[in-house]
């Protein structure tokens, strides 16, 4: 996803010419700013509280359904904190984004039994449709899972 946002292949993010908050490389030219202006102004809203319940404090909440529509397990990743949902066929989780963001609430990409959501304002909570929060790493595979896959 870095790359996705920074114009990269991918890993760590690069600092453009003007240095860590000048433009990035890359056809959309998104600016290190334009990340860590969120981050830091959600941050201080946030003021310590990292639960569902402090993060919905943030407001201005925007909600995205996720749904496997397919015949496999499905995993979800979130971005940036890198958890991992999973979701049985015909399983659907809301995916909503809190407080502050530059641009859009969400940057999406997909990938064979996976979807990764990037959650701009860095605040996001994953829940089940009734509203019920979904642990992290809901549903994870064992480990033959990974061998067999």
């Amino acid at each position: 996803m870095w790359g996705r946002l920074f114009g990269g292949g991918g890993g760590d993010p690069q600092p453009g010419p003007g240095g860590p908050s000048g433009p990035a490389p890359g056809p959309e030219g998104v600016s290190m700013a334009q990340i860590t202006e969120p981050l830091s102004r959600n941050m201080a809203a946030i003021d310590g509280d990292f639960s569902m319940e402090g993060i919905q404090k943030l407001g201005n909440p925007v909600p995205m359904l996720v749904e496997n529509a397919g015949k496999g397990l499905l995993e979800l990743w979130l971005e940036p904190f890198g958890q991992d949902y999973w979701l049985q066929p015909g399983e659907s989780f809301i995916v909503t984004s809190y407080g502050h963001w530059s641009d859009r609430p969400f940057e999406t990409a997909h990938e064979p039994e996976r979807i990764q959501v990037w959650a701009a304002s860095c605040f996001a909570t994953v829940t089940f449709p009734d509203g019920t929060e979904v642990p992290g790493g809901h549903q994870r595979p064992r480990a033959e899972y990974y061998e067999n896959g």
